[in-house]
């Protein structure tokens, strides 16, 4: 979702990518509030870190988007990015109903996208754009 809401807002200034350190399937619950802000994740593929650190790839800042424990996992990057940490939960760890798990899902997706925002108008020192 970081990834997604990132280049959809943003994505003049900057370009997301996203991969994780144990990659399964594309959370299906994400593509659902994904597709209520009408941005279409539903074809995204899930990557693995390491093939773009073998890949040699250069980031400006590494950003784990998962709980400290875990982001502790995560290899160095050539280049020595930034690194940032934002602490969130995982919502294929979500219980409860359907109806529930959507619910908490977008409330993530929400404080995702507040996240970004706030880290838009540090990075750049610009306004919000709407």
């Amino acid at each position: 979702m970081a990834e997604a809401l990132l280049n959809h807002f943003y994505g003049d200034a900057f370009e997301a990518q996203s991969a994780g350190l144990e990659p399964q399937h594309l959370n299906l619950l994400a593509v659902e509030v994904m597709r209520q802000q009408r941005i279409d994740i539903s074809r995204k593929k899930t990557k693995w870190v390491y093939d773009f650190i073998k890949n040699g790839e250069m980031f400006d800042y590494v950003i784990t988007v998962c709980d400290e424990q875990n982001a502790k996992r995560c290899p160095e990057f050539p280049g020595g990015p930034r690194r940032l940490n934002w602490s969130f939960p995982d919502p294929s760890k979500f219980d409860g109903s359907h109806k529930e798990q959507i619910a908490r899902t977008r409330e993530l997706r929400d404080a995702i996208k507040k996240k970004i925002d706030d880290w838009y108008v540090q990075a750049l020192k610009k306004p919000l754009k709407k």
